[in-house]
């Protein structure tokens, strides 16, 4: 069976929960997403995504995979994926602003979203995010003979839902509304990664996972087992806390300040690090610029993949959506400068988030696409400034 998910965040991530679940469940396991796609572990490596995804399947089904888990993109359904590979669960994040640079707009944009649940198998069924208003009119469109499921990380009804979240830097504990999944669940789940996001992916993957009919044992295993995707959420530091995230939507950005911000302590700030891709959807620049002014405390505007637009202009409609009124804000175009800068002023109770890349190995600019990580540039300004400290 196939479990397509589809959204605008979070898609990676639940992805990866279900084929740990299925590990756990002590079945050959295959998915694939953004960051790849592996069969038991071991990467498909192919630079043509259709050849990858057709090795992918071919070595699933030779090694008896059962479950198949797949990041659907707006662009794969925009292109017609979901009517040649229709899934038998169609998993739905979020909706929010962006691609529309893609999509002439976001109506546009949830239409494409909405081919993978017209698709569904006959039988098949649909596990909707109740939290988000689209929610509904992705379940105006399931064919008759599916069925709808949902999940709430805010309360809301649902076949899964949660009372409360509660967030550590051990992790989250997502503590469950009754139902009788819950009562199975025994009333909690347990987490090692950090933040309500991954409280909402958590969800997601229980109920998707029990609607092909995975046990509670290995849903709360598997998910107590899933150690964090590079980039999503990502501690790549401990003092101060430094985090990179591929928060690369207003949307995603929220999401991940506001986890930080449950993370800081009273004499701590909030530091964060970002900017807005060239050449790409214009319009959510000024919505990003407005989320970091209101969650954070110091705002360090730079580059992302710039790509073949001025940098100047980019950053300066980001600029547009801060009011002035909230976080103080400095711009350094240098990436690899501006993380070194959040590092230098950050205090031991502080954390940093170095937000827009995540798991990227790459920078473009100006069409050079040249070698850079955000985690390699913290981890190589930690040891040089070790290296300071013993000279």
């Amino acid at each position: 069976k196939t479990i397509g998910v589809t959204g605008t965040n979070g898609k990676s991530t639940t992805v990866s929960m279900l084929a740990a679940i299925v590990c756990a469940a002590e079945q050959p396991n295959a998915w694939l997403s953004t960051l790849g796609a592996y069969v038991n572990g071991r990467e498909i490596r192919e630079t043509d995504p259709s050849r990858r995804f057709l090795r992918m399947t071919e070595e699933a089904v030779a090694s008896g995979v059962r479950t198949l888990a797949l990041e659907v993109t707006s662009k794969a359904l925009k292109e017609g994926f979901a009517q040649r590979w229709p899934p038998s669960v169609a998993v739905f994040t979020n909706l929010s602003r962006d691609h529309l640079d893609l999509h002439e707009n976001p109506e546009h944009y949830l239409a494409s979203k909405a081919q993978l649940f017209i698709s569904l198998l006959p039988g098949g069924i649909a596990v909707l995010n109740a939290d988000d208003d689209n929610a509904a009119l992705i379940a105006d469109v399931v064919p008759e003979g599916r069925s709808i499921q949902r999940y709430s990380a805010q309360g809301n009804a649902a076949q899964l839902s949660a009372e409360r979240i509660e967030i550590s830097l051990k992790g989250t504990r997502v503590v469950l509304s009754p139902s009788s999944l819950a009562e199975a669940l025994g009333g909690e789940l347990l987490l090692q990664v950090v933040g309500d996001v991954h409280a909402a992916n958590a969800l997601a993957a229980a109920v998707s996972a029990a609607s092909v009919g995975y046990s509670a044992n290995a849903i709360k295993q598997g998910l107590k087992d899933f150690r964090t995707l590079p980039g999503r959420f990502e501690i790549v530091a401990q003092t101060p806390l430094v985090v990179v995230d591929y928060a690369h939507t207003p949307d995603g950005l929220q999401g991940t300040l506001c986890s930080a911000r449950s993370l800081v302590g009273e004499s701590g700030k909030l530091i964060c690090v970002f900017g807005c891709g060239g050449n790409r959807d214009r319009g959510k620049r000024p919505m990003m610029g407005a989320v970091a002014d209101l969650h954070a405390d110091h705002v360090i505007l730079t580059g992302d993949n710039p790509r073949y637009e001025d940098l100047d202009e980019i950053n300066g409609d980001v600029l547009a959506g801060a009011n002035g009124a909230g976080a103080k804000w400095q711009v350094e175009k240098d990436r690899g400068r501006a993380i070194a800068l959040a590092l230098d002023v950050a205090g031991a109770q502080d954390i940093v988030i170095i937000a827009g890349k995540g798991h990227e190995q790459f920078q473009d600019v100006g069409g050079s696409v040249r070698p850079f990580s955000d985690t390699d540039v913290v981890r190589r300004y930690l040891v040089e400034s070790r290296e300071n400290l013993c000279s």
